[in-house]
């Protein structure tokens, strides 16, 4: 195959404080393509949002070893929705492949998903069969994955959390979306071209800890569901009804009772304080599922930028072929923090 109809294939890798991991996961992925026996050219890009660590420092070193890495630094951290999609749209390979820097994605299955590729999917993505995390967290997780599929009005993709490749064509689709703050794997099940699913362990991260918190993964788990479902808005409307009859029913009930008890039924004030408490939670849990979706809407109408660039380097270079040898940086073996 020729130089100048090899396809190409575009890596993306978002990080932030991951200074442990990021020489490992270079190191893996260039043996993988390596196992290609030169026939795809690639680039490795890392967009960078904004760490404190010596990760940034790190990925230079290996940039100036070898053109096919490429780095964008961010010039704060933009989160965990709006970097990775930034990075995505500025590769240029004929196929995409997003993988995490923590190594609980499997570099090795980028080989069976650029062999489905070949085969016409137009994604291939990772599936989590099980996990080495929390039990409590991976259980939690599932039973978010179930939710979202009740609540949604399209069929979406369970235990998947973006791992896989995308033909050039799913993701000029993505970007025709035009979405300021996108819910990549909603969209990949949107568009809904042919797909491969591949079950995969997920590993327990070695090194490093995770950059999650409970905010994050709501932030994520909710843009999952309205995103894709007007349910919440119409069972905040049936609560409303559902709570204005059970109000009057109990009304009823005390009048009923106090007509036929009438000198020795009391109704005090607790029956009083308890329904005002019930009328203002179901208040208060609509007034926050409709909020949900205006702050949405108003997402959409600022339109902001997915992230602005400190600076980018190599990617005045082209892709070329897979290194044949690991790289190491001043005695850096793969895994371990620099030293200070």
């Amino acid at each position: 195959m020729s130089a100048s109809t090899k396809k190409t294939i575009s890596i993306i890798t978002p990080c932030y404080n991951e200074e442990s991991n990021v020489l490992n996961l270079y190191n893996q992925v260039r043996e993988v393509m390596t196992q290609l026996n030169g026939r795809y050219d690639y680039e490795h890009i890392f967009i960078d949002n904004a760490s404190t660590d010596r990760t940034v420092a790190i990925l230079r070193l290996i940039a100036a070893q070898d053109p096919n890495v490429k780095i964008i630094r961010n010039a704060r951290n933009f989160g965990h929705i709006r970097s990775p999609i930034h990075g995505l749209f500025q590769a240029r390979g004929d196929a995409m492949i997003g993988i995490v820097a923590d190594l609980q994605d499997p570099p090795p299955m980028i080989l069976d998903m650029v062999r489905e590729w070949e085969n016409g999917a137009y994604c291939v993505i990772g599936i989590k069969r099980t996990s080495k995390e929390a039990s409590l967290m991976f259980w939690l997780r599932k039973q978010y994955y179930k939710l979202a599929e009740r609540l949604s009005s399209i069929e979406t993709i369970q235990n998947y959390t973006g791992f896989g490749l995308y033909d050039r064509k799913v993701v000029d689709l993505v970007r025709s979306f035009d979405d300021p703050y996108p819910y990549f794997r909603g969209l990949i099940a949107e568009i809904g071209l042919p797909t491969v699913k591949l079950l995969y362990d997920q590993p327990a991260r070695e090194f490093g800890v995770t950059k999650n918190n409970w905010y994050t993964l709501y932030d994520i788990g909710m843009l999952g569901i309205i995103n894709h479902s007007k349910v919440p808005l119409r069972l905040a409307t049936f609560a409303g009804f559902l709570g204005a009859l059970i109000s009057f029913l109990i009304a009823f009930g005390y009048l009923v009772a106090k007509l036929v008890f009438w000198q020795t039924f009391v109704v005090g004030v607790a029956p009083m304080i308890i329904g005002v408490s019930f009328m203002l939670s179901i208040v208060l849990v609509c007034l926050g599922i409709m909020g949900e979706y205006v702050g949405a809407i108003y997402t959409q109408l600022q339109h902001r930028p997915y992230a602005v660039e400190l600076f980018r380097e190599n990617f005045d270079k082209g892709l070329g072929p897979a290194r044949t040898e690991p790289l190491t940086l001043n005695g850096l073996t793969a895994g371990n923090p620099l030293k200070a």
